[in-house]
């Protein structure tokens, strides 16, 4: 099973490992609740290394990226990040991206782990022949540097300070790497790409400055708690970014795989749409459990319990979408009920908005 360039380091660091996307990574080093207080209160640093980086280079690079993903890069610009899908035919998510831009026709896309392969088949296909499609997992360490004093440690240790998804070229004893103010936690921070012979020395002087290292167990929970989706349980290729209170990631002004499906959606209305909810005991909504909701009907995609709010939340699908009445912040609980089974006992939550909690 590959693993990070650094798993000798995570192993000296006293890391446990989980299979994830096919990548052996750090689950957890001391602890779930402490990495996730580590992030919330000062920074910690993840290892993502099992992301997909490719690389999309030559003329006509950016138009490939245009016509086959949902948002539009050129609603940005080069040196500048964009959150972004690849859709099937139906409209379902092949995957959600992040693609970096770093220069004229210079592009890096970022795939989730299982998924690599397919989005970087797609490229493959569709790309013209000026244009070169390769994949650098293997060559680069991918860190996420998150938290409250992120910024600031990055600028200490690498005099680089992350802008909200800026992409620059930084540094290290000649070496240049690009790095972006993207994450995934909702702290301020970065990611840096940084090439396997300098990753150790990064890794090591960023513990040095005082971040925790932190694994993916805490990573989801974090992500969680700003209600961003995963693939493979919040989103997938029978989900559409509309089922999934993503419409806002799609531009209809340039046309993409998927956008007829999309758009004959629009029209009719989605199949089934998203909900987000709190918990009203300690009790903790799992994924795979059954929601309802009327004549409503779904599951439970993502749920943990948020260490800030001290309750239960979860991410959840009904179909056919319900129709709340009577709801507002301030007026409580929308009718019809929305309630979750737990171990063969149906409990009622509170219907909440994403984020589940606020972050400058």
């Amino acid at each position: 099973m590959p693993a990070s360039h650094l798993d000798s380091l995570h192993r000296e660091l006293g890391a446990r490992f989980v299979d994830f996307g096919g990548w052996s990574m750090p689950v957890q080093y001391e602890g779930v609740l402490a990495e996730h207080g580590a992030v919330r209160e000062t920074v910690g640093v993840f290892d993502v290394s099992h992301l997909g980086r490719v690389r999309v280079t030559g003329p006509g690079a950016t138009d490939l990226i245009g016509r086959l993903f949902c948002n539009d890069i050129t609603r940005i610009e080069p040196g500048r990040a964009q959150y972004t899908m690849l859709l099937n035919d139906r409209g379902g998510v092949v995957d959600d991206i992040i693609v970096w831009w770093l220069g004229e026709d210079d592009l890096i896309v970022m795939p989730n782990g299982v998924n690599i392969d397919d989005v970087a088949g797609v490229l493959r296909r569709e790309a013209p022949g000026a244009v070169s499609i390769e994949g650098n997992r293997e060559a680069t360490t991918l860190l996420a540097v998150q938290g409250p004093t992120a910024n600031d440690l990055l600028e200490d240790i690498l005099g680089w300070r992350p802008r909200r998804f800026r992409v620059d070229s930084v540094q290290v004893d000649g070496v240049d790497f690009p790095a972006a103010g993207t994450g995934y936690t909702g702290e301020r921070g970065g990611e840096l790409m940084v090439p396997n012979e300098a990753a150790e020395q990064v890794m090591r002087a960023l513990l040095d400055g005082g971040a925790v290292p932190c694994g993916l167990g805490s990573r989801d929970l974090l992500r969680l708690e700003m209600g961003y989706p995963l693939w493979g349980q919040d989103l997938d290729e029978d989900t559409s970014p509309l089922e999934a209170d993503l419409g806002w990631v799609v531009d209809w002004d340039h046309d993409f795989i998927g956008k007829k499906a999309l758009r004959r959606q629009s029209r009719k209305g989605v199949d089934k749409s998203q909900v987000a909810f709190t918990m009203k005991s300690r009790r903790i909504p799992r994924a795979g459990y059954r929601l309802r909701a009327g004549g409503s009907e779904g599951i439970v995609t993502s749920g943990n319990i948020s260490p800030i709010l001290g309750t239960g939340i979860g991410l959840g699908y009904l179909s056919p979408p319900p129709v709340f009445h009577r709801f507002s912040q301030a007026k409580g609980d929308p009718e019809p009920a929305v309630e979750v089974e737990i171990r063969g006992e149906w409990e009622q939550v509170s219907l909440a908005s994403t984020p589940f909690i606020e972050k400058d």
